[in-house]
């Protein structure tokens, strides 16, 4: 974990019980959001019920509809992490169970979610 970074713990929504994570973020030298998020005890997305192919990580400003940040690889260690930037500063960020990776809108099956807020 990178000292200059502000670490916010994920929330569970029990779709995958033992998924647990968390999101780094910093400034970076733009004044974008970088986010660098890790998770661990990950089930694969064909374990779940009903099976999905991927997982995606959404980020949603206040008022706004959500964004799709990337993939979230998960390996066979059932780690994964995923990193990006935003331009936001105060946002949701939540990881869905996906059919497909472009779909229009994050799925209803949300594995960890949580709140970041910067200055």
């Amino acid at each position: 974990t990178a000292a200059w970074g502000r670490e916010d713990r994920l929330t569970n929504t029990g779709a995958a019980p033992a998924a647990e994570g968390k999101i780094i973020t910093d400034n970076d030298r733009n004044g974008n959001t970088g986010i660098e998020i890790h998770v661990k005890h990950m089930a694969t997305p064909q374990s779940l019920t009903p099976a999905r192919q991927t997982y995606l990580v959404w980020v949603q400003p206040r008022g706004k509809d959500p964004e799709l940040l990337g993939a979230l690889r998960v390996n066979s260690d059932l780690e994964g992490s995923l990193k990006a930037a935003t331009t936001y500063k105060t946002f949701e960020v939540f990881i869905t169970a996906e059919d497909n990776m472009k779909p229009d809108a994050p799925s209803s099956t949300v594995i960890l979610k949580g709140t970041v807020e910067r200055k």
